[in-house]
This record gives C-alpha cells, structure tokens and sequence, in this order.
C-alpha cells in the first residue's frame, strides 16, 4: 500500500493541501500543478463523464458543467464516499478536482474508489471562508466538492453557484437533511438507507439512494447500489 504526502499551496490568501500517492521521497510539484493549476480541458466538453453505476443513472452519462448537484445523507450513511465516487471516472481521465470542508476524506478509500490522489486538492478546515475558499479553486479544477460547515446562507450559496456556473466547474455539495442546501439543485442524490454486509470483516456497504433533479430526463426514483464493495468501489446492486 502506498504511503500519502501532503504538499501546502498558498493561493490567494488561502492555504491548500494537496494530496499525492509515493513510495518514499517527498515528490516534486507536477508541471502542470505549477501552471497555475488551469483545468485540462477548461471548457471544451460540456460534459465531465461518470463511472459506473451512476453514468448509467442520470442524462449523458455525465455531468454538465456549470451544474449543482446535491449528495444529502445523515452522518455516517456514506455521504462522502457517494460524492467521492462521482469523480473516478473524470479522475481517470486527468481532471483536476478539490474537496473543500472534510477534516478526514481518508486517502486509502478515496484510491480504492479509482480517484488519482495526484490531482485532487483538499482544504480540509475553511471554517466560515468555506464558500470563498471554494470559490478560489474554480478557476484550477473540473469537479470540486464542498461540505459546507453548518447550513449556508442564501447569498453564500448564491454567490458560489453563479461563480460555477461562469467557470464551467460542477459542484458537487454534501449536506445534511438537518443543513439542506437552500437552492434547487441540477441533480440531487439522497441517501436514505445503508447496511452493511459482513462476513467476519465489513465486507460491503448497501445503499438505497433516491436520485431527483430537474430539466433533463433523470432516472428519478430509488436505486440501490453497493458503495463500498470489497475491493473499495462503487457498484451496482
């Protein structure tokens, strides 16, 4: 199993980590980390494709760019590993993505679900400048996560989401039924069950999730799916 480094970045005020998978000495900045961390392909597909099960669940295959999507779930009901398994297929494909507001994302899950650690970065406590540092990071990645540290404010969330849509990210937000998100979202998953299956070990999870959003013609309705299996990936029940 590799070992994780952390590298700090300063941009604009802020300070981010970024995360990369080595086997010993602490690696270089990648070149095109350095340059100004601009997108690999900015704006040219209007889609940002999805892996599996999902890409066969939602319009395209994909997510638009410039879209809201919404992953509400109660703590500990697999909300981050739902959200984190949104970007393995753009991940494998070299976008840059951020998780802004998770203390702990848990690196070694994060690999298993197939996210390249070396273009993910993370500001893991923004406290109240979560919607600025968020914003930030738009210009520099394709898909960006945020969990926002109490209910946002109507402005804030107003704010983020004509700023994404201006740059062509997707934002990908994770509440709590008690802390919803107080626009519309483009798509919405909710979770609204898990249960684990074991074995004499956790072998996988099964998760009932409620998929909703508006405008396209979205598979709407319960699915379950099986996030994490035992080899760590998100699959089809």
């Amino acid at each position: 199993m590799p070992a994780f480094g952390f590298v700090k970045l300063h941009v604009t005020g802020y300070s981010y980590e970024h995360m990369f998978a080595f086997s010993s000495n602490r690696p270089t900045l990648p070149e095109d980390l350095v340059a100004t961390l601009r997108p690999i392909a900015l704006a040219k597909s209007r889609m940002l494709p999805l892996g599996e099960p999902w890409g066969s669940l939602v319009p395209n295959g994909g997510l638009r760019r410039g879209s809201t999507v919404v992953v509400q779930a109660q703590p500990g009901l697999g909300g981050l590993s739902l959200a984190l398994s949104l970007l393995t297929e753009s991940s494998a494909r070299g976008h840059w993505s951020a998780v802004v507001g998770v203390d702990d994302p848990g690196v070694v899950a994060i690999a298993d679900l197939g996210v390249d650690l070396r273009r993910v970065l993370f500001v893991p406590r923004p406290r109240g400048a979560w919607a600025e540092s968020a914003a930030d990071l738009l210009d520099g990645v394709d898909l960006l996560i945020v969990r926002p540290p109490s209910r946002a404010s109507h402005g804030a969330a107003r704010r983020l989401v004509d700023r994404v849509r201006e740059r062509g990210t997707v934002l990908i937000v994770l509440v709590e039924p008690a802390a919803l998100w107080p626009l519309p979202a483009d798509l919405s998953f909710d979770i609204t069950n898990a249960q684990w299956a074991t074995s004499s070990r956790l072998d996988a999870r099964y998760l009932t999730v409620r998929i909703g959003g508006r405008g396209e013609a979205i598979r709407a309705g319960e699915h379950v799916v099986v996030l994490p299996n035992r080899r760590g990936r998100c699959e089809a029940n």
